[in-house]
């Protein structure tokens, strides 16, 4: 999909017309894109004040270092002239102190206020939510004072992964839910993936549906069953590859979502409501991060798949150095499927090493750091 500087410009131009910051939170479940798609965003909003606020799950900040590194930096080979990044760290506000939806009077809201402060400098904000955030409590976040007369919430972009969706991988299983609980006897409610997807559908404003090119059409007619049947008429769906989608599609939605997030019902609410104790799903995850020295990109490779096949994993996402190669390698492997490329050249005054960022369930540590060490050199 493409579309014009022009046009793209406009978008854009058109949501600052509210005379607050429009707001895009960007929101999806672990592999869904949100990284590309904020990459591909902010290539296309040449010249245009944007802060970013990125939250990761996990002590390695993987997201915001792909963003740093493409697509501003010209000597990285990235191709065009972004916009340009107000406030933070190289304009990257990052919240790795745990989930969003969980710390947003202890984290989100003083960034809020520190851009707020610096309102006459910024056209928009993008925020990228950890895929296992609950979008409607950062979205009421907007109604605080202080925050509510200066930001609005363009939109709630929902991602998800046009494959896993179609091989059902996120649907809801009674009998895995009832396991799950009789692990835990202190636990009274712990939302399954399904329920969180829904939830994140429920908040959108918009749902993109990503690698939309390995879909079939009969995949396609599935995933957009699954979606119409959570999210109503008036909600458009985007298919897309790679996170390639026009600008003016993400951007001057003009939603003011936090004027009716309250009407929102959610499982999370529907939980609390019933006066059930609740935890929110990543409480029972577990998050490792693995650092190694150079490797073999074969070795790694296997090692990576042998982990994807024989521990309950949902995401391996970070860097590695590799034997003989002055680029770094990007890894990202979500359900079984890894894709691996190189995105740029490791710096002079960098040491390069391989770092590997790990959530599933149930992790044997000592048995993921020895699989992992095999394919070091």
């Amino acid at each position: 999909m493409t579309t014009s500087n022009s046009s793209a410009n406009s978008a854009l131009n058109n949501s600052v017309s509210l005379n607050k910051i429009p707001t895009t939170v960007v929101t999806g479940f672990l592999g869904s894109g949100k990284t590309t798609l904020l990459a591909n965003l902010l290539k296309k909003a040449k010249g245009k004040r944007i802060a970013v606020i990125m939250n990761e799950f996990g002590e390695l900040d993987i997201d915001s270092e792909l963003l740093r590194s493409c697509p501003f930096d010209e000597e990285s080979g990235c191709e065009g002239d972004g916009a340009e990044l107000v406030g933070g760290d190289d304009g990257i506000y990052e919240l790795a102190n745990g989930c969003i939806c969980c710390t947003v009077e202890e984290e989100f809201l003083p960034v809020m206020k520190k851009l707020v402060e610096r309102r006459d400098q910024i056209d928009h904000i993008l925020i990228e939510t950890s895929g296992l955030a609950l979008p409607k409590p950062l979205v009421q976040a907007f109604n605080w004072p202080g925050i509510k007369e200066y930001c609005t919430v363009d939109a709630v972009i929902t991602l998800v992964d046009g494959p896993a969706i179609a091989a059902g991988r996120f649907a809801a299983d009674e009998d895995k839910v009832k396991e799950q609980r009789a692990l835990d006897e202190s636990l009274d409610h712990d939302p399954s993936l399904q329920e969180l997807l829904d939830d994140q559908l429920n908040s959108a404003d918009l749902v993109v549906v990503s690698k939309s090119d390995l879909l079939t059409e009969e995949e396609q007619a599935r995933v957009k069953a699954v979606i119409e049947k959570r999210v109503p008429s008036s909600v458009k769906t985007a298919y897309i590859n790679n996170g390639d989608v026009p600008l003016e599609v993400l951007i001057g939605i003009n939603a003011g979502t936090e004027k009716t997030i309250d009407k929102v019902h959610n499982h999370h609410d529907h939980h609390h409501a019933h006066g059930a104790h609740h935890d929110h799903a990543h409480d029972h995850f577990d998050s490792m991060v693995i650092s190694l020295g150079t490797v073999d990109a074969d070795k790694l490779k296997v090692s990576v798949e042998k982990l994807l096949n024989e521990f309950n994993l949902f995401r391996i996402k970070g860097f590695a150095a590799v034997e003989n190669k002055p680029m770094r390698q990007v890894l990202q492997a979500v359900g079984k499927r890894l894709e691996v490329h190189f995105d740029r050249l490791w710096e002079a005054t960098e040491t390069p090493k391989t770092e590997l960022v790990l959530i599933g369930k149930g992790l044997d540590e000592a048995a993921v750091i020895a699989i992992l060490k095999s394919a070091e050199v």
